[in-house]
């Protein structure tokens, strides 16, 4: 990871800081001696039991602060920002998913694009020097340009999702522009790891092994993924927010992309269990690969993946099995 000369003075806002990524990159800050606030809504989109056991291990640090709230709040943004007064955000907290989108496109715009405009808002106001959002490399869409690079059209997004994160990319230079804040947009690629969201591809395959749950393949399993260890996503959010660079947009994968196919046969070794599968032709709102190009990461941030996806898996399976009696995902 980055190391910053002075981090000690430094107080982040993980917004999702309770999630997945959000809980990890908490873990790194607090380690450095960084001061962490974390906002979550703690909602209902997977069980916030999950996101309970994710917190707790910081409830006790006094650089720790834990805030329940919604994005969508704009009066305790403001009053969060003015209380505790952030050096710098790190914006994770979306929601997320390209399917489940489909029929909320109305709620996406709200909580991703009104929300992320509540927090610019206040950063704006308030003097915070770096502002890093989270985006999706789902933003690429259906293309023949591989592999993606952050400079080719990211104007036919296939779903409301990433049509919500490129409306906050568009909106992160506009205020750039207009307000001289620092944005940068961190397209990540299919982040797994331990922490993974239960909706999320790695945990559903481990789960539905173990329970001996039929398995929905797309496309019979070719279809393409860039794989991205959680540690190496968080070594470039923390260079990120290290880096103030005006406004840029920045992939953050692992440059290799991996056979669905595969990596379901991985997990089946890990397990010891074949998986049943059903497959499935692939829906419209599916892109049938995604490949990072990172040179832009490396150059700008000093980024270096350096996580296999067995070596990752394997670390994700061991976590799963501390859960003990984990309760099987649908949908």
């Amino acid at each position: 990871m980055s190391d910053s000369p002075h981090p000690h003075n430094q107080t982040t806002l993980i917004t999702g800081g309770a999630g997945f990524i959000g809980s990890n990159l908490t873990d790194a800050l607090l380690e450095r001696g960084e001061r962490v606030i974390c906002l979550d809504n703690f909602s209902d989109y997977y069980d916030p039991a999950r996101k309970q056991a994710n917190v707790a291990p910081h409830l006790e640090n006094p650089n720790y602060t834990l805030v329940r709230g919604d994005l969508r709040d704009r009066d305790l943004i403001m009053r969060l920002f003015e209380e505790h007064r952030p050096t710098r955000v790190a914006h994770l907290a979306a929601l997320a998913g390209v399917r489940a989108s489909i029929e909320q496109a109305t709620l996406y715009v709200e909580v991703n694009v009104q929300g992320t405009i509540h927090l610019m808002d206040a950063a704006r106001q308030t003097g915070v020097e770096n502002f890093v959002m989270a985006s999706t490399s789902s933003i690429y869409g259906k293309t023949d340009r591989i592999p993606f690079r952050e400079d080719q059209p990211t104007d036919r997004p296939l779903a409301p999702y990433p049509a919500t994160k490129k409306a906050c990319e568009v909106m992160g230079h506009a205020y750039h522009n207009m307000f001289g804040l620092n944005f940068t947009a961190l397209r990540f690629f299919t982040v797994y790891g331990p922490r993974v969201r239960p909706d999320m591809m790695a945990y559903i395959v481990m789960d539905r092994i173990v329970h001996d749950q039929e398995i929905t393949l797309y496309n019979q399993g070719d279809m393409y993924r860039d794989w991205t260890y959680v540690d190496d996503v968080i070594q470039g959010i923390v260079a990120a927010l290290d880096t103030p660079l005006g406004y840029e947009v920045i992939n953050i994968g692992r440059g290799e992309p991996i056979r669905l196919g595969d990596f379901v046969a991985i997990i089946e070794e890990l397990v010891g269990k074949p998986a049943r599968l059903n497959m499935q032709p692939a829906p419209l709102s599916e892109p049938p690969l995604t490949f990072a190009c990172v040179d832009k990461a490396k150059a700008l941030l000093g980024y270096q993946p350096h996580t296999s996806i067995r070596e990752g898996l394997a670390r994700t399976w061991a976590w799963y099995q501390t859960l003990g009696t984990a309760s099987s995902v649908t949908g």
